[in-house]
């Protein structure tokens, strides 16, 4: 009795020691790697994750042909995955990022609101990434400062001297990566972004080509020191690491070298992770970039601000989720409001607002119109005394939240 009574207190001591893990992310963005490109070329550390964890196709760009498209530019791309939304929220249409709407929090934010003692960090082949994305030190962004920045290496002609065959940029994506995984390795932030610029250049100058290719093999070594640091840290201070990595865009059809539009091709992304993403949603729906941002503030347990989530557009990829795919069409004096059920259990709250005062920083009004079971899959909601030219539609079950807006043009008459 006395062995069993020892044993079970160190079972206890154990779950609670697994308990305590720190969590902790990185995301990394490589520029411009349409999914069948990644596929083709096989690569061996990205292979080992496709094989451990999760691969997953995705898209950018929003959806297509309605009022959440956006466009498969690289700033953009960039900006859905750290604010969960599309452009026509956070308001970054190219790569100028003149007026982003840091209205829309990025991941960084939410997790310093939240945590003010957490650490972030940057490191980035491309320095507007943290001063105009992130927006560092602004006032609309709260003075946010990262804990930790590697950047502005592209603006060193000194020491990466400009070449026409830009090999000055593999320089400091290799550079980008050493010092990342030397943060990883050393000083573990809770958060980190890393972004990685060469492949989108030798998609831009070669298209689909053995160059392009082997700048993918490239982004292949610098995920896997990435990667090996990772792991090092697990084993050495028992930490729980979430690895993420993504694309911005695809590439062109005819021959790989263009992006930006709504093609197929174009809108080609995907999601990499060290470990299982494997909830009725991401086993059910075709997911989007923007379901990363939920993804990780599911994993850190970061609580988000009810007037955030009913903004984010993506749904997270692990732990439990009820609903996806919302749609909501506007007939004569009624919204006729669809979704999937992930679960036949369970009811769905439907909120109702005309404003769009988010877009502004203020509250916007919602109504609630209804409760539903979730299994219905659908419900008619009478806006008669409702008039507007403008709704936004937020369906909510405890797990997860989705919205859909409605705009006058999509008025069936």
């Amino acid at each position: 009795m006395k062995k069993l009574g020892i044993l079970f207190l160190l079972c206890i001591c154990s779950c609670f020691a697994s308990a305590q893990r720190q969590k902790k992310v990185v995301f990394i963005i490589v520029d411009g790697i349409a999914a069948d490109a990644l596929e083709q070329a096989n690569p061996p550390h990205i292979k080992k994750l496709m094989e451990r964890g999760t691969y997953l196709r995705a898209y950018q760009g929003g959806q297509a042909g309605e009022y959440s498209q956006s466009p498969t530019i690289s700033a953009v791309g960039y900006n859905n995955v750290l604010t969960g939304v599309w452009y026509n929220k956070h308001n970054v249409p190219d790569n100028d990022i003149k007026d982003p709407n840091y209205h829309y929090p990025t991941v960084f934010r939410l997790l310093k609101d939240a945590f003010p003692a957490k650490k972030i960090a940057v490191f980035s082949s491309w320095q507007d990434n943290r001063t105009k994305l992130i927006g560092e030190g602004l006032p609309q962004t709260n003075q946010i400062k990262m804990d930790e920045a590697f950047d502005g290496l592209e603006l060193d002609t000194i020491n990466y001297p400009h070449d026409e065959e830009r090999n000055f940029m593999l320089a400091i994506d290799q550079a980008v990566t050493a010092k990342a995984a030397e943060s990883i390795r050393e000083r573990a932030p809770d958060l980190s972004w890393v972004y990685l610029e060469y492949t989108d250049d030798m998609g831009h100058m070669y298209g689909d080509s053995p160059q392009y290719t082997k700048a993918i093999q490239n982004v292949d070594n610098e995920v896997g020191q990435i990667l090996t640091a990772i792991e090092e840290r697990e084993k050495k201070f028992n930490e729980d690491w979430l690895m993420l990595v993504t694309t911005d865009h695809g590439r062109t059809e005819k021959d790989g070298k263009g992006h930006g539009g709504q093609s197929f091709r174009q809108r080609s992304a995907w999601i990499l992770s060290n470990r299982a993403l494997e909830n009725s949603y991401s086993k059910m729906v075709y997911p989007s970039v923007v379901d990363i941002l939920p993804t990780i503030t599911k994993f850190m347990e970061i609580p988000v601000p009810v007037t955030t989530l009913r903004e984010l557009d993506g749904v997270p990829l692990m732990g439990d989720v009820t609903l996806a795919a919302p749609q909501v069409h506007r007939l004569k004096e009624h919204l006729d409001i669809s979704w999937m059920p992930l679960t036949q259990e369970g009811t769905v709250k439907i909120w109702l607002s005309t404003t769009n005062n988010k877009k502004t920083g203020s509250d916007d009004n919602y109504k609630l119109m209804g409760t539903f079971p979730l299994s219905r899959k659908h419900a008619l909601i009478s806006i008669k005394d409702i008039p507007s030219t403008f709704y936004k539609v937020v369906l909510e079950t405890p797990q997860n939240t989705v919205n859909r807006w409605v705009k006058e043009a999509t008025v069936v008459k």
